[in-house]
């Protein structure tokens, strides 16, 4: 399916320094639109990280966990997971799994951004989706999952369902030592740039298979709007947002997602499989 016409637009600083980039979405969807708030000079350092709230709430949670079966039931018993377990095992991707697993028997499954899956459905279905994975197919290993925003309750949920939550922020700098699968719908592009950025070698690359933001739209947007002004993005204050992802363009082999139908458009929309295919360092130059 194609892609939705975006256009990224740029708005003025904030008084803390820092742009905000957004990205509006079509028609009904619109109101919806996602801001990615960048800090300019930020250092972006891991952190130990614990819930705010220490306190789990077993009647939340237990109102959590219905949510949860609900939802994983609604999305095994849609087309849309069928086109989507269709699409995973079609040769050329199947090939790709394979080719990252090398001699491997599992891919370590990690999650990043995934939201508050109390606070909204969109998380729910996204969570819900790599849990029908791993429930799939055996290739797929543990599920380490993380979001700053995640409460002591959604925590406990998420360990009840299998998932281990990670004690340290690690801003996606996670170095692929292994076999991994990033599962990442709808992630800042920050939080791309910084996984790409710490594995940005032909070994740790090839480790890798990425489920997020399509990479190509990216690329198809490569300028932002100031006002009524067109401004390069690579002579931006945020271009080093992007910058991994764009150069990645080069020898990743990407997979769109079908949506199929609305119910799945605001959590699926714009997703793609992202495979890197890489030979020999020479490929990896960012300019």
């Amino acid at each position: 399916m194609a892609a939705s016409t975006k256009v990224i637009a740029l708005e003025s600083p904030t008084q803390t320094g820092e742009w905000t980039v957004v990205l509006p979405r079509k028609g009904r969807h619109r109101r919806n639109s996602r801001k990615i708030t960048i800090a300019k000079g930020q250092q972006q350092e891991q952190q130990p990280w614990v819930p705010t709230d220490l306190e789990i709430d077993p009647e939340r949670q237990s109102k959590l966990m219905h949510k949860m079966q609900a939802c994983m039931k609604k999305i095994e018993n849609s087309q849309f997971f069928l086109a989507f377990l269709d699409q995973m095992q079609i040769p050329k991707v199947l090939n790709h799994f394979h080719r990252v697993l090398g001699s491997e028997s599992q891919l370590q499954m990690v999650i990043y951004g995934i939201g508050s899956i109390e606070s909204h459905e969109t998380p729910r279905l996204q969570l819900s989706l790599a849990l029908l994975m791993k429930r799939k197919f055996s290739w797929i290993g543990d599920i380490e999952v993380f979001d700053p925003v995640l409460s002591a309750t959604e925590s406990q949920v998420l360990e009840d369902l299998g998932c281990s939550i990670l004690s340290l922020n690690e801003q996606g700098r996670r170095e692929a030592k292994k076999s991994t699968l990033f599962f990442m719908p709808h992630c800042e592009a920050e939080l791309y740039n910084n996984l790409l950025q710490a594995n940005w070698g032909v070994e740790s690359l090839n480790r890798i298979a990425l489920f997020g933001n399509s990479f190509e739209t990216y690329e198809q947007h490569v300028s932002f709007k100031y006002y009524d002004q067109e401004v390069s993005l690579m002579n931006s204050s945020v271009a080093e947002s992007v910058t991994h992802i764009l150069a990645a363009r080069r020898f990743i082999d990407e997979f769109r997602i079908e949506t199929i139908s609305d119910g799945y458009f605001a959590a699926f929309h714009d997703s793609s499989w992202h495979f890197f295919n890489l030979a020999c360092e020479n490929e990896l130059q960012l300019n």
